[in-house]
């Protein structure tokens, strides 16, 4: 029996709390895919992008930074995914505060598409600079 302030829907603990929490992050992964076709188009630029880190990367570091920027981005869609469906289940028509957060979940996807762009260009022209 849960407690009056405890959700009923928190997992408890020990193995079977981490495949839960498996099973919960692939169902949002495979919701986001099939639903969010801003997460699609990241998710191919990253596929994309992926062998090329192997490439421009020079070090072990550099590799890892290259492709942390580009889950970086899903991350942060996957956040602004999340937060768009939550306003939209609150409301469908337009509140300047569901509108903010909507605005401001966008400029955190923008700001890490940016960083990236940054990153992947000063990592691939050091060697020319």
């Amino acid at each position: 029996m849960t407690s009056p302030n405890e959700s009923p829907f928190k997992s408890k603990s020990g193995i079977q709390r981490i495949f839960k929490a498996a099973q919960y992050s692939a169902q949002g992964l495979k919701a986001a895919f099939k639903h969010e076709a801003a997460f699609r188009q990241e998710l191919l630029l990253c596929a994309i992008m992926t062998p090329l880190a192997f490439y421009v990367g020079r070090t072990l570091l550099e590799t890892l930074f290259l492709l942390a920027t580009l889950v970086g981005v899903l991350i942060v869609e996957l956040l602004n995914s999340a937060l768009e469906a939550l306003a939209d289940q609150i409301s469908l028509e337009h509140h300047p505060l569901l509108g903010r957060a909507k605005d401001l979940g966008s400029a955190a996807v923008m700001l890490a598409i940016v960083f990236t762009t940054i990153v992947w260009i000063a990592i691939a022209i050091d060697p020319f600079i």
